[in-house]
């Protein structure tokens, strides 16, 4: 009997636990059974992965595009969440700013994330300079606060929306998953107002390399493909994951943006 498919994720936050326990009970039993490593940071684990330490990672989209850059393309994405399938990044000012788009914002001090935090810095970056804006047209300020998270734990951009909220920046770019978090608090929501939303590019994804043989992880992700929103048990686990009905298959494309940004940004293709 083979052993168990062994899985990597970073623990960002300590509900990750639990969640990685829920779906190892899922899979416990069945045709696929897994285990997983935790790490502390998203570089680790790429290094994890292609030393064959572990069989899959659940990989940031930066962690997707640094395995893709370093393995030559010699590696896959196997299954992402419906949510990582359209993510988005939202540009926030405060109530009454009166911007339009991201040309009013030349001249302006716009708060990011952290540098490694493709949805709350590469990409707003890249979306600025694709609107005509350079370094020297918009001041950035940059709230390094989770580095090596890629982002996960949303810390920085709560840092970020303080800056803003403080008036030391006139916009700040955001993940969609922490806006319609914002949105649903009353008096944050009443404070800042978006006037900008990026298309939508893919997120997180398991990825494995191609050496991996499909014996190996087929059955796993046709089973995690079968987890239903309708049970209860299994419905708690993918709320927790933050799924909003079900596991999806990747749609590579949607990455496009980002390789573009990390070339053009000349972002290292490790850590």
């Amino acid at each position: 009997m083979d052993r168990p498919l062994l899985v990597g994720a970073v623990a960002y936050t300590p509900n990750v636990v639990p969640i990685w326990e829920g779906i190892r009970d899922y899979f416990a039993g069945g045709p696929a059974e897994m285990d997983f490593v935790l790490f502390s940071n998203y570089g680790r684990q790429v290094d994890a992965l292609i030393d064959g330490t572990i069989d899959v990672a659940w990989n940031t989209n930066l962690a997707w595009v640094r395995t893709v850059l370093q393995t030559q393309g010699k590696c896959q994405a196997l299954a992402m969440r419906d949510t990582d399938l359209k993510f988005r990044t939202v540009f926030a000012a405060r109530a009454g700013s009166g911007f339009t788009g991201l040309a009013d914002l030349r001249g302006r001090r716009v708060a990011l994330g952290s540098r490694d935090s493709a949805q709350a810095a590469i990409l707003p970056v890249q979306y600025l300079r694709e609107a005509g804006l350079d370094d020297e047209d918009v001041e950035l300020v940059r709230l390094d606060s989770d580095i090596g998270k890629h982002g996960d734990t949303g810390r920085s951009e709560l840092d970020a929306i303080r800056v803003l909220l403080d008036e030391d920046a006139d916009a700040v770019a955001l993940g969609i998953n922490t806006w319609d978090a914002i949105g649903a608090d009353e008096l944050m929501g009443d404070a800042l107002e978006a006037f900008w939303t990026s298309p939508a590019y893919c997120h997180c994804n398991f990825t494995a390399l191609d050496s991996l043989p499909p014996e190996r992880y087929g059955l796993w992700v046709e089973q995690l493909l079968a987890m239903s929103w309708d049970e209860p048990e299994h419905r708690r686990i993918m709320e927790l994951e933050g799924l909003e009905r079900a596991w999806a298959k990747p749609d590579l494309a949607r990455y496009a943006s980002l390789f573009k940004a990390v070339e053009d940004q000349g972002i290292s293709a490790r850590w």
